[in-house]
């Protein structure tokens, strides 16, 4: 969970900014999965818990729209990877967080958006414990918080155009 976003106008980011998220990110996450699922596979035992977010679930963010197909990434590559582990003794759950008190949004340089004025932020120890939790009990998706529930839900509701011009809404700085 290495919390690296990029807030901004797509066509003035920093190509290698973008690069370096889309590699950790997505690159990073696959290779490592990869690398230790064949022991996992062979003792017939293993847990992997890979952080998504709850902006998986929505049809984009403007001025974060890298950041968010990433994270869309993680969360379909998790979810058919558990998929196709089922009965082998190996579970993947993905942790979905919304909001988190920490530095990500002075790092992504999305401080000012109504996202962050609008909806609550948990405790970096909640989502710790609520991920953790749901890889032991075998979940397969863990969504932690009421406010993270609702806008999973209601990224997947159609019509995802809606959702969309709220998130860009949401995005902006105020």
């Amino acid at each position: 969970n290495a919390g690296v976003g990029a807030y901004g106008e797509f066509h003035s980011m920093s190509l290698e900014a973008l690069e370096r998220m889309q590699v950790l990110n997505m690159v990073a996450l696959t290779s490592l999965t990869r690398l230790v699922l064949p022991e996992m596979l062979a003792r017939k035992h293993g847990k992997i818990l890979n952080v998504a977010s709850v902006v998986g679930y929505q049809p984009g963010g403007p001025r974060m729209a890298v950041y968010y197909a990433t994270k869309a990434y993680v969360l379909s590559f998790s979810k058919g990877l558990a998929r196709e582990l089922d009965g082998s003794g190996v579970s993947v759950t993905t942790l979905s967080p919304g909001l988190t008190t920490s530095s990500f949004e002075q790092r992504a340089g999305a401080s000012g958006t109504a996202l962050y004025k609008f909806f609550p932020q948990m405790s970096a120890k909640s989502v710790a414990t609520a991920g953790y939790r749901g890889m032991m009990r075998g979940r397969k998706v863990v969504l932690p918080g009421l406010a993270t529930k609702i806008l999973s839900f209601a990224g997947e509701l159609p019509p995802r155009a809606i959702a969309l011009e709220v998130n860009n809404y949401l995005l902006r700085r105020r």
